[in-house]
């Protein structure tokens, strides 16, 4: 057993303690809030029980009596594919089970690949959240990225299997998420008996906004083991080996050359044999 700690960065800033260690430990929403609840999390090197509790910029976190085994081992898989390479950023495709940032994530791959320190992640993808994830290639190309995510200038795409008969072609949710405006919205690409498959655009950036959003309207995502069905009745969506929702495309101008940077990632190979499976297109 070993204790773990982590620096909150600004693109965690605001984020309530449960959902931080959900995203560094790669935990269900229950591990997580079962961590906090035996009194093994610090904040400040204080005790703190609630998991709703804020974090700000520069807080440290500690974890004690955690399995010295990593979330996410990776230097026997191949590294992620790399969509788009410029001399300050990268978009890769990054592969469901992989963290976005922290020990054995992808972020800590391709610095040690490429041997770059300072490639670090500007955005976050949960764990089992397969797709476009980008990267700034030094501190300077972070804090311009970082901005624009902020300002709202990257348009991100996502595509999911959702539960149940999607009605409609199109929907905007709003519901906001702990107070903040939150805005998702859907297009129905094919909805079938059982699930529907869903074209997803987000205007904002909430932690787990889609996960949250499409479970507020009663179609959480298919495999979703926090916001999902305790006990899945559906053999056919019992099936799912992870949340089905994928990363599918990233589009912004590139704020000191003006140039359009985009990049599309491929559905993966479960999520398409899961929309076979289901007889959706």
């Amino acid at each position: 057993m070993q204790n773990r700690s982590f620096t909150v960065d600004n693109a965690c800033a605001g984020m309530t303690l449960a959902a931080f260690l959900e995203r560094q430990l790669a935990l269900s929403g229950r591990k997580a809030k079962a961590l906090i609840d035996q009194r093994r999390v610090f904040v400040g090197r204080r005790r703190v029980w609630m998991a709703r509790h804020p974090l700000q910029a520069g807080d440290r976190v500690e974890i004690a009596g955690l399995s010295e085994t990593p979330p996410h081992a990776a230097t026997s898989i191949p590294s992620p594919r790399i969509l788009v390479e410029a001399d300050d950023l990268l978009i890769v495709d990054k592969p469901a089970g992989w963290l976005a940032n922290g020990p054995g994530s992808v972020e800590e791959r391709l610095r040690s690949e490429r041997d770059e320190r300072g490639i670090a992640a500007v955005h976050r993808l949960d764990r089992d959240t397969s797709g476009c994830l980008l990267l700034a290639r030094g501190p300077e190309a972070e804090a311009m990225l970082t901005a624009l995510f902020k300002q709202r200038q990257i348009e991100k795409l996502y595509e999911a299997i959702a539960r149940g008969r999607c009605s409609g072609k199109q929907r905007t949710l709003r519901q906001p998420i702990e107070g903040r405006a939150a805005i998702t919205h859907l297009k129905i690409i094919d909805a079938g008996p059982v699930a529907s498959h869903l074209q997803i655009r987000i205007e904002t950036g909430r932690t787990h906004q889609i996960r949250k959003h499409l479970a507020g309207i009663h179609h959480p995502i298919v495999g979703d083991p926090t916001y999902g069905p305790r006990r899945e009745a559906q053999p056919l969506l019992r099936s799912a080996g992870r949340q089905m929702l994928h990363a599918a495309g990233l589009r912004f101008t590139h704020p000191e050359t003006g140039r359009k940077v985009q990049a599309r990632a491929a559905l993966p190979a479960d999520f398409r044999r899961m929309l076979q499976r289901l007889g959706l297109r």
